[in-house]
């Protein structure tokens, strides 16, 4: 029986480095059935476990001209992104069938094993269901830099789907629940991406970055200096 994973689960296995793809945080598991969930990193407490692990042990970055230099120079292809002010979130229509030519390319790839590569993947290989918009954020950085970029997790594909079904088919009405998830409730919360670059694109594009997850974190509780002793250590 295969594993069922759900998000922020630690996964262990070996890993090895991913050829020919030269971006320094591309690895990828020496053999996918060794893949094993062994813990999680839970929301409580406000998020500490995640914000220890994702905000104090790993740099934030604050300046996209800075990103994108380490890409053009092959130093990073990873990053944790605060923005400065997210101004908008924007859902743009795209094409509602993959392209007949890639896709019969993939299939033709999955029917062919190769001796000198791991093909445990061909086994479930399936054509997932192509999301027909496209989603960015429009922001600003440390330095005023205006950016947008595209939301690329997997997370805003399933929510679209998901609220899709939940209005009967109304396309109009499924975008609005999105943004309302994106914009009217993240942007409350300190809000931080998690950017990846793609490997087409890694070190030629203007801007390589795209926007691999979304990280909206409570906002960190300050303690209150005029509270009496012991008001604090309360739950309700």
């Amino acid at each position: 029986e295969r594993e069922r994973y759900t998000l922020y689960d630690w996964i262990e296995c070996r890993l090895e480095k991913h050829r020919p793809d030269r971006r320094p945080e591309s690895f990828r598991p020496v053999d996918p059935k060794e893949l094993k969930p062994v813990g999680h990193i839970s929301t409580e407490q406000g998020w500490r476990e995640r914000r220890d692990l994702l905000l104090r042990q790993e740099s934030t970055h604050t300046r996209i001209a800075d990103l994108i230099g380490e890409a053009k120079e092959n130093v990073r292809s990873l990053a944790v992104f605060k923005p400065t002010r997210v101004t908008r979130f924007e859902s743009e229509e795209t094409e509602r069938d993959w392209d007949p030519k890639k896709l019969e390319s993939m299939r033709a790839i999955a029917s062919q094993p190769d001796l000198f590569d791991d093909s445990n993947w061909r086994e479930t290989f399936r054509v997932v269901r192509k999301l027909p918009y496209n989603f960015y954020y429009r922001f600003e950085d440390a330095d005023g830099t205006s950016c947008r970029l595209r939301i690329l997790e997997w997370q805003i594909g399933a929510l679209y789907w998901n609220c899709l079904r939940s209005t009967g088919g109304d396309e109009a009405a499924a975008l609005a629940k999105v943004r309302k998830m994106y914009y009217g409730k993240f942007i409350k919360s300190d809000l931080h991406f998690f950017l990846g670059t793609t490997l087409a694109w890694h070190s030629r594009a203007p801007n390589p970055w795209v926007i691999v997850g979304v990280f909206p974190i409570p906002h960190e509780r300050q303690p209150d200096l005029f509270a009496p002793p012991g008001a604090g250590s309360q739950h309700s």
